[in-house]
């Protein structure tokens, strides 16, 4: 794959469908029309892009956390049960 390629693959992963679509028919108007609806749509399109890029952080931030909490989790665990073996070693001196 060429490096155009999938760079073209990577901005077809970061806008839906639709808005593609719409970008290919206003390409297609004459050109007072593209120029009126043309820095409307490069808004929309970036507004689009900068969403799911921030959807995507969101996304990965969650799921370490997640990964976060199942470790916490898993620690708290253990330091109860170092807590219990200790106090049962305690009691049996006592």
């Amino acid at each position: 794959m060429t490096e155009r390629a999938r760079i073209m693959k990577a901005q077809e992963n970061e806008v839906p469908s639709e808005i593609r679509d719409l970008v290919v028919a206003v390409s297609k108007l004459s050109h007072e029309h593209r120029a009126v609806l043309e820095p409307a749509l490069n808004r929309v399109v970036d507004s689009t892009r900068r969403r799911r890029r921030i959807l995507s952080l969101v996304q990965d931030a969650l799921g370490q956390l997640r990964l976060d909490m199942k470790y916490l989790a898993f620690d708290l665990e253990a330091t109860r049960r170092e807590r219990d073996d200790f106090r049962s070693k305690l009691e049996g001196h006592a």
